[in-house]
């Protein structure tokens, strides 16, 4: 996938051009999503004007794009329908506690940011990120099927005939601008995505085709065109929706689960664009601008978002590295809802599709079939399942899915692990000499090696090798130890780090009695963050 992302430099211009195409290709997945939320489409493209300023001023990682989601649109569209239904007859009153839902979004993901719950995308396994990616790529190619449809007698039905072979002839002939311009190598000064869209736009609008254009994207859904007003603080939200308990109750859980979906799709695509820019992005930091921004589209009537994989991709491959190409997007869009609609709804549909297919060319891991043969099946089947979730259901329970199984194919293999060498001593003492974690998947094997009948009067433990990790191993030892104690034989545990000692001693005053205090008990420690340690191991005092 890195061969997607040319190399360029951080700079100005770079940022500037970058910027205005991700603007052009906003329109119309903003407007589309909107209506997929069941809302008017400037509540989409407000949203992703505020969204993609905000961010790209205040987030964690420079050149990521957020705006307007489909994964957020198709939970707020019963949000809405519910809220609709809440009103007074012949009320709507959805779409205020669509804003209300979105601001109170924003205060959860803010206090994810507060309590660094950001880190915990480090738990994100490599299949699960595999998986990610290419649902994502799967889920954007079918999003931009329905551009191959139009709308008779209120009902979606699929070109055909000479609209349908003009509409791939024009998507062609973007994805062949798009692909064909590093090669012939005329110009680097403009990516090749702006260069593909003016093209093609200029051959539809000179040569008077009639095929579908953004504006009649947005007239065909419902809209009544692209051009807006400056976006306003919606204080009606507070006059029209009684801020009470049932109203709490009635919001907090899409709140939490479109907080969830946004964190994240964001963080997912903040370790993505890592990888490919090779840079580092502050988790954190981005959970703190989201919410932020989330607040802020709620108040100013946007149906909020998150991280766009599409758009960001549009943006690191047109050359868009600093906060500058995200605030260029941002400001482009508003010009074109303010001054430029006329201009910008001339624009063909078939381009931003072309767009759009290379960005899924660009997304899908297809060294995924390469190395099918090569991995772990466990790791197999975390990617297909993630990829299949993403593409079905959505992203949240994709990737929740994805981390649980991964979680339990670990825990099952380390289990397996736990191991006990067995030794006499010259005095008759019997050792157990433990290998492997003791955890709650390991218990049940770590019992069955000890023969506490026809054992010794005296038995030793060692955990040199081994270290206690949760509480369904206090108390498994503290069983063990009561076992031996109550057949009459002595029983000591050595080599215990000092965690481990801490734990147990917590845990139960017997493990004083048991406990073998050794001057060369292991010490583990954990660093937090690699940072912390930067100097040569032999300058610490461990």
């Amino acid at each position: 996938m890195t061969e997607f992302i040319r190399k360029r430099a951080k700079n100005i211009q770079n940022d500037l051009l970058s910027g205005i195409t991700v603007a052009l290709a906003l329109v119309p997945e903003a407007v589309a999503f909107a209506f997929v939320a069941g809302v008017d489409p400037l509540v989409g493209l407000y949203a992703a004007f505020i969204m993609a300023l905000i961010t790209s001023v205040f987030g964690g990682r420079p050149g990521m794009i957020s705006g307007a989601t489909g994964a957020l649109a198709v939970v707020m569209v019963t949000l809405v329908a519910e809220g609709n239904a809440m009103g007074a007859l012949g009320e709507n009153l959805g779409l205020y506690y669509l804003f209300l839902t979105v601001m109170l979004m924003g205060i959860i993901q803010i206090l994810a940011g507060v309590f660094k719950l950001g880190k915990f995308v480090r738990l994100i396994p490599h299949p699960v990120m595999m998986g990610f990616v290419n649902g994502l790529a799967i889920v954007i190619f079918l999003s931009q099927l329905g551009m191959f449809t139009k709308t008779i007698n209120g009902e979606k039905q699929w070109l055909q005939g000479s609209e349908l072979w003009l509409m791939i002839g024009l998507v062609a002939a973007t994805m062949l601008i798009i692909w064909g311009l590093p090669k012939l190598k005329i110009t680097k000064k403009l990516p090749e995505a702006l260069i593909a869209i003016i093209t093609v736009s200029a051959i539809v609008i000179f040569s008077k085709l009639d095929v579908a254009t953004v504006g009649s994207f947005i007239r065909d859904g419902g809209g009544e065109g692209l051009k807006g007003g400056f976006p306003l603080p919606v204080l009606e939200t507070f006059s029209k929706i009684p801020l009470n308990i049932k109203t709490f109750t009635f919001i907090l859980p899409y709140a939490l689960i479109l907080a969830a979906i946004g964190l994240i799709e964001s963080l997912m695509t903040l370790n993505l664009i890592d990888e490919l820019t090779e840079t580092r992005g502050n988790s954190n930091r981005e959970c703190l601008a989201q919410g932020s921004a989330n607040i802020i589209a709620g108040l100013f009537g946007g149906m909020g978002g998150c991280a766009m994989i599409g758009q960001s991709l549009i943006n690191i491959k047109g050359g868009g590295r600093g906060r500058l190409s995200g605030i260029t997007a941002a400001v482009f869009l508003l010009l074109f809802i303010l001054f430029t609609s006329s201009l910008i709804e001339q624009v063909p549909i078939a381009a931003l599709v072309g767009v759009m297919f290379m960005v899924v060319i660009g997304t899908f891991a297809w060294s995924s079939f390469r190395i099918i043969n090569k991995i772990p099946r466990a790791d197999l089947f975390v990617l297909i399942l993630v990829s299949a979730l993403t593409v079905i259901f959505d992203l949240a329970i994709a990737v929740i899915a994805g981390v649980i199984v991964s979680a339990l194919v670990f825990s099952w293999e380390n289990a397996k692990r736990i191991r006990a060498r067995k030794r006499i001593k010259e005095d008759g003492t019997k050792v157990y000499e433990i290998w492997g974690p003791l955890f709650f998947g390991s218990i049940k094997a770590f019992n069955e090696k000890f023969d506490i009948k026809n054992d010794p009067q005296n038995v030793e433990i060692d955990f040199v090798e081994s270290r206690v990790a949760d509480h369904s191993a206090i108390e498994a030892l503290f069983n063990l130890v009561e076992k031996y104690q109550t057949a009459g034989k002595t029983i000591k545990l050595k080599h215990l780090s000092k965690d481990c000692k801490t734990l147990l001693y917590k845990a139960s005053n017997t493990f004083h009695n048991v406990i073998v205090e050794d001057i060369d008990d292991p010490r583990y420690y954990l660093a937090a963050n690699p940072e912390d340690f930067t100097k040569p191991l032999n300058e610490y005092n461990f």
